[in-house]
């Protein structure tokens, strides 16, 4: 695959990731698959790895201004 921004290289890596879920929460997945450009680093999520994160956002704490969880569940 090739990068959509530099048409540089994707290469597969695991890394920590950080979503903002509301004005004031944040939720770091930590060890979580992206592939990454080797020229430039931007990164793309692949469709099934969403879906997880989906699902792992659906069940998090909405009161906590930060939480740190694992893609490896």
């Amino acid at each position: 695959m090739t990068c959509n921004k530099c048409g540089g290289k994707l290469e597969r890596i695991v890394t920590d990731l950080p979503f903002k879920i509301e004005n004031d929460s944040i939720v770091i997945i930590k060890q979580l698959p992206v592939l990454q450009c080797t020229n430039c680093d931007e990164y793309v999520i692949e469709d099934s790895v969403m879906e997880k994160v989906d699902e792992i956002l659906d069940h998090i704490d909405k009161t906590a201004e930060v939480e740190i969880l694992s893609y490896a569940v």
